[in-house]
């Protein structure tokens, strides 16, 4: 749609600052605002200094003031790596609590639209195959994850009470497994464990015996379908990932064919509340949005190991 100016929290990180990039790209105007706590300002580098792009060093738990008109707020600042959020489990809960309840209130202020980034991990360890928008999850709430898992499940029930009683215009998007470029090699998750240990030769860790699956989308094809449900009627919740699934034994398979590595595989104990399966039912997406994703996964896994080594270079 293009034109608008739009506030982007989490804005430094690894999906926000793809939604930046693509949001100037089509012509919107762009404030970012992040305490890098998990992002980094390189993310945003080749943004700093073009017409329309504003960077605000910030921690959204604290009250929130964004000087100008904003004509949508794109709630994305929270630690979403398990090695993050069990690393920084409070600065998760505030950030999903407060930050989202001070990101509500400057949207609401400023007559702005709202999308909240939420995520599959609202599913918890699901009991229901694949997971449609309308299941309810199997979460538990004092486990480790449940810091995460919490937070985001009181953010979409805070973003909808606004909705409700306030009229704001809100929009809840449940994000999937993502990966690509500007992921941080550290980040903890499966692609980027994988492909970290492949090209430095050293050995593969499967945690549990690797029949657990995943859905992986690439972030191009996640950000299209992000903007999308911005730009779309749908209040939502809805889930934008690759329905796809794999197990992560055939992850790491795929990650030693693309890299040609020779690294072994080791295992390692399954971490508590580890989700068994996890694959999205994307028919809302398709029918309101006619999205679905584009890039198989080894050629996201290709794109993803060449700008590893270039970052590294």
């Amino acid at each position: 749609m293009g034109g608008r100016r739009v506030v982007v929290t989490g804005g430094a990180g690894f999906l926000g600052s793809h939604l930046c990039r693509e949001l100037m790209a089509r012509g919107d105007e762009v404030v970012a605002v992040d305490n890098l706590l998990t992002g980094t300002r390189e993310n945003l580098a080749d943004l700093f200094g073009k017409p329309g792009f504003m960077y605000m060093h910030h921690d959204v738990s604290n009250f929130v003031h964004v000087p100008g008109p904003v004509d949508a707020v794109l709630h994305f600042a929270s630690p979403a790596s398990p090695v993050d959020y069990l690393l920084h489990p409070i600065p998760t809960l505030k950030v999903g609590s407060l930050g989202t309840h001070n990101t509500l209130g400057l949207a609401l202020h400023k007559g702005a639209r709202y999308l909240l980034a939420s995520t599959s991990e609202v599913y918890g360890d699901p009991l229901v195959h694949p997971q449609t928008e309308d299941y309810w999850g199997n979460v538990n709430p004092i486990g480790p994850r449940g810091v995460y898992d919490e937070a985001k499940r009181f953010a979409e029930a805070m973003a909808t009470a606004y909705q409700r009683y306030h009229d704001l215009d809100v929009r809840i998007v449940r994000i999937f497994n993502t990966y690509g470029p500007h992921q941080r090699r550290s980040d903890g998750r499966a692609v980027s464990n994988f492909l970290t240990q492949a090209l430095d030769g050293k050995p593969i860790t499967i945690y549990g015996d690797g029949s657990q699956t995943r859905s992986f989308c690439y972030v191009t094809d996640e950000v299209r379908g992000i903007l999308a449900l911005l730009d779309s009627d749908h209040v939502g919740p809805m889930n934008i990932g690759n329905p796809v699934e794999f197990t992560i034994l055939e992850l790491a398979t795929t990650v030693l064919e693309v890299t040609g590595s020779t690294s072994p595989l080791i295992f390692e104990p399954l971490p508590v509340d580890d989700p068994r399966v996890r694959r999205p039912d994307i028919g809302l997406a398709r029918t309101v949005l006619g999205w679905e994703p584009e890039v198989p996964l080894r050629e996201g896994l290709a794109r993803t190991a060449e700008w590893f080594n270039r970052a590294q270079a």
